[in-house]
């Protein structure tokens, strides 16, 4: 609860090991609230949560030891570079991956001497992705990691979170595209409003919820004037 607002009521879901579970639902409809809450960083004010086994608000340090996080807006250290910044991340959690190859499974190795403020948004996300993969998660949560990037540097993103399902990894995936959750998920939650109104598998929710789309076009222009502008 925000004050007298209540950003998330009464819902309930499992999410699959080792899936891609897209958490679909327009801007301010409960995504980064609900995935804040199984981070472990906001605390709910009714009902139970779950994550590996642990409550998230009072076994946070344990379970931030086998999680992986790529918050709604990513930013680092304007100076540093890419190779110094995963070589940062991991003395924070005493892991010691081996830098370069971490860069090399994200698609960043050509931009490993780059620094931040350099790297396009894409980049910044494959970077993103990097230090969320420096402790080797078991679950990663991914806060809408496509908002804002072009076709190309989606795709790209998108082929690093087949590649983390590929590994047996859980990938909590927080969106608004509809054909991201498609593409990616094994099952999908609609939430709307702070409700989940649907889930299932996409192919299960697009039968069952699907249906003809109808365009209409207002203000007395003419229609092939309209697909002309």
């Amino acid at each position: 609860e925000y004050g007298p607002v209540t950003a998330v009521r009464g819902i309930s879901f499992s999410v699959p090991e080792g899936s891609v579970f897209a958490f679909l639902g327009p801007n301010g409809a409960g995504k980064t609230t609900t995935t804040e809450i199984l981070e472990g960083l906001r605390r709910c004010n009714q009902g139970e949560v779950q994550v590996l086994g642990r409550d998230p608000w009072t076994e946070g340090r344990a379970l931030h030891l086998e999680t992986g996080v790529i918050p709604q807006d990513f930013h680092f250290f304007e100076k540093i570079t890419a190779r110094e910044a995963v070589a940062y991340y991991s003395a924070l959690f005493r892991a010691r991956p081996k830098v370069d190859d971490l860069l090399a499974r994200v698609a960043l190795s050509d931009k490993a001497d780059a620094r931040f403020d350099t790297l396009s948004g894409g980049q910044k996300q494959k970077l993103g992705l990097a230090l969320a993969l420096v402790n080797d998660p078991r679950i990663c949560f991914l806060d809408e990691p496509t908002t804002g990037l072009d076709p190309h540097a989606r795709r790209a993103i998108w082929e690093v979170i087949r590649k983390l399902r590929d590994e047996g990894r859980t990938v909590f995936l927080t969106t608004h595209y509809l054909e991201e959750a498609q593409l990616l998920a094994d099952r999908v939650a609609i939430i709307h409003h702070g409700q989940i109104i649907a889930e299932g598998r996409p192919a299960e929710i697009i039968r069952t919820h699907g249906g003809p789309a109808r365009l209409v076009i207002s203000g007395g222009v003419p229609v092939a004037e309209f697909f002309r502008s």
